[in-house]
């Protein structure tokens, strides 16, 4: 199991990279094709699948080249099984400090994330 738990954080570093540059080919490495992104703050169900939410990640200016520090954590990953996870990790970007629910799964030789559900709050 410690070989799984190096290997899904690995992915975890990937999709804060990802992130935190914008690079959608890091984050393709971190998320399953048919992965799902989805969140209720504010009170409506906001839901999106990569096709949606990479060209976002895209074209937006990264946290990086604004010159935001790097924050992110991993709180916790749990196994159920060889090829399921869950973990709970933290990050900011701009003025949002996110929460967020990853579901893995070992699919095709490698551990992917194939749901983001999240919840943010606003900085003061």
């Amino acid at each position: 199991m410690n070989d799984c738990r190096a290997a899904v954080t690995e992915v975890l570093q990937l999709y804060f990279m990802g992130l935190y540059h914008s690079d959608v080919n890091l984050l393709g490495q971190a998320l399953h094709p048919r992965a799902i992104y989805a969140t209720a703050t504010g009170g409506e169900l906001t839901y999106r699948t990569m096709d949606e939410y990479l060209p976002i990640v895209a074209a937006r200016p990264s946290p990086h080249s604004r010159g935001e520090s790097r924050r992110d954590a991993v709180e916790s990953i749990e196994f159920a099984g060889a090829a399921h996870a869950f973990a709970r990790v933290r990050c900011s970007i701009g003025k949002k400090d996110f929460t967020d629910l990853l579901t893995l799964v070992f699919d095709d030789q490698r551990w992917q994330i194939l749901s983001k559900v999240f919840h943010y709050d606003l900085k003061p």
